[in-house]
Order: structure tokens, then C-alpha cells, then sequence
């Protein structure tokens, strides 16, 4: 990579920072499993001033889940189970309900199984105790038919935990830590073991999250060991990057169980399905990124980092922040625009041909233009509620905000009976201190969606400040 290209991107995520206020982020890129560029950015820890360094480990959440998959496949390789075998194989004693899911369905989140925590943050059920909460979430019904649909779950991670367990012979952490950390060499990740903020670990970034005033606070959260299969880890974006090499170059899974691992997970009905437009399948503790050009493969947690790996590209990106909901999922694609111009968001990435046709319009006669523009269109053009939100939310994960508001807007007047058009565009008010906007746009997705508990809990927020 060029001198250029590095202080483009330095540039970049600078600038982005400041607009989402990130206080630190770490970067790691490889192209041709090389790691052509690293940067550290910004503060790991706002209270005593400490800049983030390449070797500041930062709480990776949910990215844990990958390293879970890899591990259920290196089971696999060793002739212990299949992805596709029952769980009532392996696990004694289950529920009637459970004992028909796959370990598949486990890893990609569509078992249909009771959810363990209760709703607020990662609490448990049961008053936060992990016994009585195991025991209770095994009364508990289904949430839905097995492989009917995906939903985030943390109860099959736990079940994964008890796999890996019996089948190596040892705890899940360890045959983690021997069988990949010790192999690629991580030993920043390795030393941080599971325990996410709980425990003492050198130079680890501290999170934060917004509380709504546009003020940083110090995310305080612990994960009970048993839950450390789906969140625990930390690590440096250098030492992530070392592992997409590993992984790409067959260290770990060969080509079959990689190949697998990679696989999203076909509903019922032949679909696939995930977090989003863009992730929008899940495989095995992977989410995958399907389109016909550019696909990947992702790994994220905590809405604060993001693996992406594009194996057609030779391409990985890794993105560590320590702001929760700086989703650097939805800005990866644009430092991949760096090697790959077409996937720059000002170049039109992704959109379908009706709306790339809008989106040059609008970039020629203006943004305010597009409902006007799209009026134009509409008698010959097909839009889509889902993918307008998510060209809106480009535009707010690079902190243009006037832009996103536009889109936002186009988005409420093409689908007035959606109300997650509305929720967006109520976002973005909030965001740009406009409250009675905001205000308005939230009442009506109540209007719509009564029962729209983040609705509720905006509106309660905004009145505040009015």
C-alpha cells in the first residue's frame, strides 16, 4: 500500500472519530495475508489520558463467538462431531424441545431456544444468578419453530460451552487458548483471557457508550464464566489480523472446515438471514455478507468492532473501537474502497439500480432534491424501505448527518406506513438537536407500532431536554 493511501485512511478515521466521538480505535489491514497497515488512534482510556497503543487490548463482546466457531470446527476436524449432529449426542439430560436442535442451528442463532438473559444488558433471568437461571430457561418454552427465522441468542452459546468442554476433555477457555491463541501467536489476547472488564489486564481499553446527551460514560459489565463461549475476550486489532492470516492460510481449519464454517445457515424456506442488509446471513458463530461483488465474512461485538475478512479480495479489515454503537461494520466497506474505488459510498456501493440512479441524481442536483427526484422515477422505479435506511445510516456512520436527514426523509414519504422510517429519521433530529422533530417523528411510530418499547424510551429521553 502506498504512503498515500495510509494517510488517506488515517485522514478518514480521524475525521470519523470526531464525528461519531470515538475516543480511541485501533486498525489493522491485510492484503495478500500481509499486514500492510496498522494505526492506533485516540484515547484507550478518557479518565487518566491514555492514548491507545498497537498493543492496548480492547474488549472484543461478541467477536468471542468466532473463536467459538472455530473451535466447534476443529472438534469437527478431529472426527468428534459434525455440525449437523443433534445436541442430545453430546448432552445428556436436556429438555424434550432441545433435544432435536443441531449444533448448526446453535452456532447461527435459528434453535427457536429460551432466551437466558432477561432484556436488560446481559443479565440473567432468575435475578442474575447462573444457576437458577440454567435452571430455569430449561422450563422455559420456545420462542419459535426451530430454523423458521434468526434471533440473536446467548442460551445456545452456553450449550456450545458444555460441548467443547466434554469433547476435549478440558474447559472451553483452555482448548481455545492451546488450540488457536498459542498457534497464532496472540499472546496480548491470550494473557487477556475471558474475563472482559472483570479481571485486571494491562493496558486494556476502557468502553464507553453515550448516554444520550451527547456524554461519554464508562461501561461497567461482567460476564459469568459460563457465558464466555459468546463474549469475553479481548484483543489488539494487530493480533486479530495475525488470526484472519491463520485462518485464511489453513493454520487452524483446512479448506473443508473452513469452507463450512463459512457457510450461512438456509432457513426452511431456502433463505438466509441475519442482523441486517448487509450482514445478512449468519454461519457458524461467523455472520456472512452475501452480494455479488466484494462478499465477506464478519465477526463483530459489543457494536464497537468488527472483523471483516474478503476471501474473493485477499482483503481483511479490522476495526477495535471502544465507543458501543460506533458500528464499524457499516464503515469497513468504505476503508475497503481504499483498494477497491466501486465500494466507496460516494461511488454509489451497493445500491440497486433504481436507487443508484436516485443516488446520482441526488449528488448532481443535491440532496434536499430527492423526494422530488424520486417523484420523478417512481411510475418505472422499485425502491426498498430496508435498503434507503441503510444508504441513510452510511451517511451517519460518516457523521453527515445533513445528508442522512434527506435520505431519512425520501425514506418517510415513499413508505409513510413504516415505522422504522420513521424511527430513523427521529434518530437523526435527536442527533442534530432538533427535539421537537424528533419528538413528532417518534409519536408516530407509535402511532404504527404501539407496542415500540424503543419508541417509548426516546420519547421519555427527549421530553427531558425540551
Amino acid at each position: 500500500m502506498s504512503s498515500v493511501f495510509a494517510d488517506e485512511i488515517d485522514d478518514y478515521l480521524l475525521d470519523l472519530m470526531d464525528k461519531k466521538n470515538i475516543p480511541g480505535l485501533q486498525l489493522a489491514i491485510v492484503k495478500d495475508n500481509k499486514i500492510v497497515k496498522t494505526g492506533a488512534y485516540g484515547l484507550s482510556n478518557i479518565q487518566d489520558g491514555v492514548s491507545v497503543k498497537p498493543y492496548t487490548p480492547f474488549p472484543i463482546f461478541s467477536m468471542t463467538k468466532a473463536f467459538t466457531g472455530v473451535a466447534i470446527m476443529q472438534l469437527a476436524a478431529q472426527g468428534k462431531l459434525s455440525p449437523s449432529d443433534k445436541i442430545s449426542k453430546h448432552l445428556d439430560n436436556l429438555p424434550k424441545a432441545w433435544q432435536s436442535l443441531t449444533i448448526r442451528q446453535l452456532l447461527s442463532h435459528t434453535s427457536g431456544l429460551p432466551k437466558i438473559l432477561n432484556g436488560h444488558g446481559v443479565d440473567l433471568i432468575a435475578n442474575g444468578q447462573p444457576e437458577p437461571a440454567w435452571q430455569e430457561v430449561q422450563t422455559l418454552p420456545m420462542r419459535y419453530e426451530t430454523n423458521t427465522r434468526f434471533e440473536y441468542n446467548q442460551t445456545g452459546y452456553i450449550l456450545l460451552g458444555k460441548i467443547i468442554d466434554k469433547l476435549s476433555g478440558q474447559p472451553f477457555v483452555d482448548f481455545i487458548q492451546q488450540n488457536q491463541l498459542k498457534k497464532v501467536n496472540m499472546p496480548i489476547t491470550l494473557a487477556a483471557g475471558f474475563a472482559h472488564t472483570q479481571a485486571v489486564v494491562p493496558h486494556q481499553a476502557r468502553p464507553y457508550y453515550s448516554n444520550g446527551k451527547g456524554i461519554l460514560d464508562t461501561l461497567q459489565i461482567n460476564f459469568d464464566p459460563f457465558f464466555r463461549t459468546a463474549a469475553g475476550m479481548s484483543a489488539t486489532a494487530t493480533e486479530l489480523a495475525q488470526y484472519a492470516i491463520a485462518l485464511e492460510q489453513e493454520k487452524l481449519l483446512d479448506k473443508k472446515y473452513l469452507k463450512e464454517l463459512w457457510t450461512p445457515t438456509r432457513l426452511n424456506n431456502g433463505k438466509t438471514a441475519g442482523f441486517s442488509e448487509l450482514e445478512n446471513g449468519y454461519a457458524l458463530g461467523w455472520q456472512t455478507i452475501l452480494r455479488e461483488q466484494h462478499p465477506a465474512v464478519s465477526a463483530s461485538g459489543g457494536d464497537s468492532n468488527s472483523t471483516v475478512i474478503y476471501p474473493e479480495d485477499n482483503l481483511a479489515i479490522i476495526v477495535l473501537t471502544n465507543k458501543l454503537g460506533s458500528l464499524p461494520i457499516f464503515f469497513i466497506d468504505e476503508i475497503a474502497g481504499f483498494y477497491f474505488p466501486e465500494m466507496r459510498a460516494e461511488n454509489g456501493w451497493g445500491l440497486s439500480k433504481d436507487l443508484f440512479k436516485l443516488f446520482q441524481g441526488m449528488k448532481t442536483h443535491g440532496f434536499e432534491q430527492a423526494i422530488a427526484l424520486a417523484e420523478k422515477m417512481r411510475s418505472n422505479a422499485q425502491f426498498e424501505v430496508q435498503e434507503i435506511n441503510l444508504l441513510g445510516y452510511q451517511y451517519v456512520t460518516n457523521g453527515k448527518l445533513d445528508k442522512a436527514l434527506e435520505i431519512f426523509k425520501l425514506n418517510v414519504y415513499l413508505f409513510p406506513e413504516n415505522a422504522n422510517a420513521y424511527d430513523s429519521l427521529g434518530e437523526t433530529y435527536a442527533s442534530l438537536g432538533k427535539i421537537g422533530e424528533a419528538i413528532k417523528n417518534y409519536q408516530k411510530v407509535l402511532e404504527l407500532l404501539p407496542n415500540n418499547q424503543n419508541a417509548v424510551n426516546q420519547l421519555k429521553k427527549l421530553k427531558t431536554l425540551l
